[in-house]
């Protein structure tokens, strides 16, 4: 898959996770970045699991990469949420 199409997939995954962890967006930049590291994090855990990772720009990448989104909001909402400012 080109760049574009991991930014496209990004964009749309980190827009969908942050909708489903936190019902707002992060802002363009952020969403792309928790995308792609999505992308990459749903694929490591659906291979660790056995199942097909992320093969091109189709539903059941842009699902994997939805799903290791959500995992990355989570763990950065974990750590986040215990700075005291």
């Amino acid at each position: 898959m080109s760049i574009i199409g991991w930014i496209i997939l990004g964009l749309i995954a980190g827009w969908i996770a942050s909708h489903i962890v936190d019902n707002g967006g992060k802002g363009p930049l952020i969403d792309i970045v928790l995308g792609i590291v999505g992308a990459l994090v749903g694929g490591w855990i659906f291979a660790a699991l056995g199942a097909v990772p992320v093969t091109g720009f189709n539903l059941w990448s842009l699902f994997v990469a939805v799903v290791g989104a959500v995992v990355v909001l989570v763990i950065y909402h974990a750590i986040a949420g215990r700075r005291v400012l």
